[in-house]
Order: structure tokens, then C-alpha cells, then sequence
């Protein structure tokens, strides 16, 4: 019998492509302080809230002794992070940090079972075209820069801005795949069989 594993995110993105790999899972809720500590490098951020989304999900009484994934992607400039933006005009303003520039995407994924705690990170570079003012504008006047880490999702129309992308794809839509896998197996979780 396949384990049904609980992953502790609400992301769309995160569940598609958990589907994708053919893993099943219920949603649950685990709440966490996502604010940046002074000093936090972009990697050591994600990997904190990974685990921390992880273990929360796992502290409930109902799920503790499931195995629960957790994570957390982030959009960074230098050691600048840029997170969800707020609004209209921050959107625009993330949109033209990132235009023109090679910018790094951290994603860290978190598994924990009665038995194991394991937590890896990824980082993808991603090359943006220069991108018009107008063309921000647009971007942003529709639905998709909204819950997005940097304001954009690279599986939608903000892919026309990425010229080149050195790492792992589905770490920049928010889930590094090929490190999932591997700590399901070390959780013991089977994944494709």
C-alpha cells in the first residue's frame, strides 16, 4: 500500500507537482513565523522554514506519527530576499530588480517521520530578459505575481522574461523535485513503484 504522506504547505504548485511524481498526500496546516532573522542568508532562511513547517505539521497530535513534508522557496538578489509582494507597485518593483539580471531561487524541502528528519536545499540561477516597464505593468495587472516568492511564477506567463535557467525547474515553481524524492526514500516513503 502507497503511504499517504501529509504536506504541510497550501501551494498549488507544491500539490501538482507532488501529483506529478505520483506521491499522495493530505493537506494540513502548519503555521509558522516566516519573517527573516538579521543577517539570514537566503539558503539558510528556506531551510529554516522548511523544517519549521515540517515539524509544525508534525507536532499535531493526528499526524505525529505520519511523515510530513514542508517547504519554502525564496527569490533573492545578492543576499537580498524578495518575498511576496504586497501589492501592485511592489510587484512592478521586484519585476524591474530582476530584469536584466541573473537572480537565485532557493527552495528547501523537509521530511519528517517518527524516525527521520531530513532537510535539502537547491539553488537555480535564472537569467530575465530586460523587461519594459510596460510589460511589468501588464504582468502585474493580472492574478498571477500574487503568493508568488519574487512576484512571478516561472510556469506561467513570466516564463517569456526567463531567457536561461541553470538548476531545477520545478525548485523555481517551489518544490526541487529530484531532492524530494530522495528524502522520501531516506524516510522510507516509496516513491516510483
Amino acid at each position: 500500500m502507497t503511504e499517504i504522506i501529509c504536506l504541510a504547505s497550501g501551494s498549488p504548485r507544491r500539490q501538482e507537482l507532488l501529483q506529478q511524481i505520483g506521491v499522495a498526500f493530505e493537506l494540513i496546516g502548519a503555521a509558522v513565523d516566516e519573517r527573516l532573522h538579521a543577517g539570514e542568508a537566503p539558503a539558510h532562511y528556506v531551510a529554516r522554514l522548511a523544517r519549521a513547517k515540517a515539524l509544525a505539521g508534525a507536532a499535531q497530535a493526528s499526524y505525529a506519527q505520519r511523515t510530513v513534508l514542508g517547504a519554502d522557496t525564496a527569490v533573492a538578489i545578492g543576499d537580498r530576499i524578495l518575498g511576496k509582494p504586497r501589492d501592485r507597485s511592489e510587484a512592478e518593483m521586484f519585476l524591474g530588480l530582476l530584469s536584466g539580471t541573473c537572480h537565485q531561487v532557493y527552495s528547501a524541502v523537509a521530511v519528517t517521520s517518527p524516525s527521520y528528519c531530513g532537510v535539502l536545499v537547491s539553488q537555480s540561477n535564472v537569467h530575465f530578459r530586460v523587461i519594459s516597464a510596460r510589460e511589468r505593468a501588464a504582468y502585474c495587472a493580472g492574478e498571477e505575481p500574487w503568493d508568488k516568492a519574487g512576484g512571478y511564477a516561472i510556469q506561467g506567463l513570466a516564463a517569456i522574461f526567463a531567457e536561461h535557467l541553470e538548476g531545477s525547474y520545478s525548485a523555481v515553481m517551489g518544490l526541487p523535485l529530484y531532492e524530494t524524492a530522495q528524502l522520501l526514500r531516506e524516510a522510507g516513503v516509496a516513491v516510483l513503484t
